[in-house]
């Protein structure tokens, strides 16, 4: 196996670098050893300032992925978070990332602020009901998903490279002191790139939009996220009860 590379998560940047980021035509020569994942705000459009004003603490995530396809063993502290194949489709190079909970609970605390609610935070991972806490709602998170894989297109005419990336987390919301969730769900998303069927030119005609795994991961991990706050069950649930509250 070559020398594996990693994945290390940055903080939130502005939406303009996803455009950046971009490039027609992805090989694995010009793959940066140094992956980034991270939030792209307002990427998702249609919940922004949809919810009441309400207070909500976003707790610290809890990364459940469990064993990967892999096989990779850890590296230290960081765990595989996906795998690239090289140029002949068979040099295989194992993917790692740093502990992800901190950053999917900034990017839970940014969408939770794009549709309205006013996030704050706690380390702890762990809700405890009966304890009064200074805000409406406790969000707890589970990352059950998140992984990417990087190969040269099956066949010619065709995309030259195809890059798949999964993530996915479990929600629950409470509200203090109750230990019943208020509000309970997931949100999932697989994104490919290039995305299937989204140009209608034919297959040899379309190419990656993204240089490096980490950028279509960062765009799964955007739309999950956001996926939590875009469900009406939720908005409406909230919204009743706020109108109740006043």
């Amino acid at each position: 196996m070559n020398r594996p590379h990693f994945f290390r998560f940055g903080s939130l940047v502005a939406a303009a670098m996803l455009i950046a980021g971009c490039a027609a035509g992805p090989s694995m020569s010009n793959t940066n050893a140094i992956q980034t994942l991270e939030y792209y705000p307002f990427q998702v459009k249609g919940y922004q300032n949809s919810y009441p004003h309400r207070t909500i603490m976003v707790l610290m995530p809890t990364d459940a992925r469990g064993a990967v396809a892999s096989g990779d063993a850890p590296q230290g502290d960081n765990p595989v978070g996906g795998i690239a194949f090289g140029e002949n489709g068979a040099d295989e190079h194992a993917l790692y990332s740093e502990p992800i909970g901190p950053i999917v609970q900034a990017a839970i605390v940014r969408s939770a602020s794009e549709a309205g609610l006013v996030s704050s935070t706690s380390s702890s991972s762990d809700y405890k009901a009966g304890t009064t806490v200074p805000t409406n709602y406790v969000l707890a998170a589970t990352i059950t998903k998140c992984w990417v894989k990087k190969r040269r297109g099956a066949a010619q005419p065709g995309p030259l490279w195809q890059t798949q990336a999964e993530f996915a987390l479990d929600v629950r919301i409470f509200k203090p002191p109750f230990s019943v969730p208020f509000w309970s769900g997931s949100s999932s998303k697989t994104y490919f790139d290039p995305p299937v069927g989204s140009f209608a030119l034919g297959s040899e005609d379309e190419a990656g939009i993204y240089d490096d795994p980490g950028q279509v991961l960062s765009v799964a991990l955007t739309q999950a996220v956001a996926g939590i706050f875009q469900r009406p069950d939720l908005r409406e649930l909230m919204t009743e009860d706020n109108a109740r509250a006043h």
